[in-house]
């Protein structure tokens, strides 16, 4: 089969997912926002994008739990640990849930655990480092507040679109 003919058979979400961040910076110049280097690719798809759901947490992953166990609805969470190194704020059984309902990806300014696990599942995952130590269940931190890292401000309801060279924020949707 020609290879026009394969793009044209593809859904809208998997052409989607062939977009590249360098292209969606050119073609948008003054309207994105780079995020600085530092994130690693931990997910098994490292393409990924969605309206952002944004939480601020040191150290607690009850919000992170919550979110992941709720329909995701194509969007992706952004977690601020604040980049503290001593605890996990995600791993595999939570990966799995955010897969399972429909969560994109996950962003996070602090370290994920289970990294093996997660590599060959079929969801994004960016974040500093990997730690066995899990975060604690307090039910502490803050839902859909404006965080800042990395050089960037990463706003609720504003889309993310991440790949291999890194990731950019917009106000509203380009894809």
């Amino acid at each position: 089969m020609p290879f026009f003919w394969v793009r044209f058979l593809m859904t809208k979400r998997e052409f989607d997912m062939t977009f590249k961040t360098a292209d969606l910076s050119d073609e948008n110049e003054g309207r994105v926002q780079a995020v600085l280097p530092g994130l690693l690719n931990f997910g098994g798809n490292t393409r990924f994008y969605g309206e952002m759901v944004t939480i601020r947490s040191l150290g607690d992953f009850s919000l992170v739990r919550d979110q992941f166990k709720s329909p995701g609805a194509g969007k992706v969470l952004v977690v601020d640990n604040d980049a503290l190194m001593d605890c996990a704020m995600l791993g595999d059984l939570l990966a799995a849930a955010a897969h399972d309902n429909a969560w994109q990806g996950v962003v996070i300014n602090g370290c994920i655990r289970d990294s093996a696990d997660i590599a060959v599942m079929d969801i994004g995952v960016k974040a500093l480092a990997t730690i066995p130590v899990r975060g604690s269940r307090e039910g502490k931190g803050e839902l859909n507040v404006e965080v800042e890292f990395l050089g960037a401000v990463f706003r609720p309801g504003e889309y993310l679109y991440s790949d291999e060279d890194g990731i950019l924020l917009c106000a509203e949707a380009l894809l």
